[in-house]
């Protein structure tokens, strides 16, 4: 336990700020997810939740949840999954 109170603050502030990143992370891996069901039932109506997880994976390596180039690599598999399930129907 910390002895200072700033460090007792720091404390507090972490807590708050990891419900939020713990919230956060967990949408995204949610819409991720989503997508790939999508993906794999109805290409055809896969676009807006490709879309959907693509926003997510932006706005959480803009916020710092994920590095930028995990963020861009995610982005690129799922909308290569997209492209080749839309070729196929």
């Amino acid at each position: 336990m910390a002895n200072v109170k700033s460090a007792e603050k720091r404390n507090r502030q972490r807590l708050k700020v990891r419900v939020s990143n713990v919230t956060q992370k967990s949408a995204m891996r949610s819409k991720i997810k989503d997508a790939r069901s999508k993906l794999a039932s109805e290409p055809a109506q896969a676009t807006a939740d490709v879309k959907q997880a693509i926003e997510a994976l932006d706005k959480a390596a803009q916020k710092g949840l994920i590095k930028k180039q995990t963020a861009a690599r995610r982005v690129s598999r799922l909308q290569r999954a997209l492209n080749a399930a839309q070729a196929t129907k």
